[in-house]
């Protein structure tokens, strides 16, 4: 499955966005240290609507391939 087009922390379960003190904090629940939305770990484990999204284009390209 091609996930470089999602594969991003802030499509992981594991992501965190808390608001203090009028600014924006990014988290890795998993691993415990601040992170940015776009930062990518091995660690990756996308949230379920990523995964439908990523099946849905993985079924339109296989579909494209097939015509």
């Amino acid at each position: 499955m091609d996930t470089d087009r999602f594969h991003v922390c802030a499509t992981c379960v594991n992501f965190l966005a808390v608001k203090k003190e009028n600014r924006m904090f990014y988290f890795c629940d998993r691993l415990g240290y601040e992170t940015k939305p776009n930062y990518k770990f091995n660690c990756w484990t996308p949230k379920e609507h990523v995964k439908n999204l990523m099946r849905k284009r993985m079924e339109e390209d296989f579909d494209e391939e097939s015509s």
